[in-house]
């Protein structure tokens, strides 16, 4: 059963919208009617796109040129929203990246920033518009976690990690949420061709078969559309069978074989 989601004359806020992931949101967003807060640190990028989809759709697009990777980020940016008279209804935590290798060899530095933005800024974010997105009972949380989040992933460790928090962590909040108007959603992509891998330099850590950015979100958006919304989402019918068999298989199977599979 499914219930198309409306989004004409709500707002929805993304964050990592300046490629990938987070610009596919906000061109189906923007084509199903909804109002967008586009936040990115790339502004040219964000200004870009925010042109295309007003022209296109006719709706308001607000951009935030941000480094999110500090204490206090979702305050700061809920406030200077409220400074503007503007209300979220949806929010997708998209923003993040990926290290890979074994830990020994990372930059502490880096993988500080890693398990920031991917954990504490995306709880910070949504801790800080949770209140007002139940109030209005219209929209969407989105979270982006990832198939890596169904096992621990040798060579990418602080990845997995992360991506295994977020899932935890929207589950749970669809289920404290539960009696609210408020759709919870946990998408997990596998290996999707944006830049992810660009970033991470390795393009050896890509398992299966890589989908689209834009099948990806239409998995998502189905799931928002259905009466009742899954708490979590796998996209891709290969993804979605290795992530119930790594949930199924013993400890020690599933990450022998997620060791094995990312090099």
């Amino acid at each position: 059963m499914t219930k198309t989601m409306t989004y004409t004359q709500t707002t929805a806020l993304i964050t990592g919208a300046s490629s990938g992931l987070g610009a596919e949101f906000a061109t189906r967003l923007a084509a199903r009617g909804a109002n967008l807060v586009l936040v990115a640190r790339r502004i040219d990028r964000l200004e870009d796109l925010a042109k295309e989809l007003r022209t296109a759709h006719g709706i308001s697009v607000t951009t935030l040129s941000k480094d999110l990777i500090h204490p206090g980020a979702g305050a700061e940016l809920r406030d200077e929203l409220a400074g503007r008279g503007i209300s979220i209804d949806t929010l997708i935590n998209n923003a993040g990246f990926a290290t890979s290798g074994p830990l020994v060899e990372e930059d502490p530095a880096v993988i500080a920033s890693e398990i920031a933005l991917n954990v504490a800024t995306l709880v910070d974010i949504t801790r800080a518009f949770l209140p007002e997105m139940l109030a209005s009972g219209r929209g969407a949380l989105i979270n982006v976690a990832s198939t890596a989040g169904f096992q621990p992933v040798p060579g990418m460790a602080v990845y997995g990690a992360t991506k295994a928090f977020v899932l935890s962590f929207t589950e749970a909040l669809a289920y404290e949420t539960k009696a609210a108007d408020l759709r919870v959603l946990a998408l997990c992509p596998g290996a999707t061709r944006t830049e992810f891998f660009d970033v991470l330099g390795n393009q050896d850590a890509a398992v299966g078969r890589l989908q689209s950015a834009s099948a990806v979100i239409t998995t998502a958006l189905r799931a928002l559309d259905r009466r009742k919304t899954p708490v979590s989402v796998v996209s891709g019918v290969g993804n979605r069978v290795l992530a119930a068999a790594a949930q199924r298989l013993p400890r020690p199977v599933s990450l022998a074989m997620a060791g094995s599979a990312v090099k």
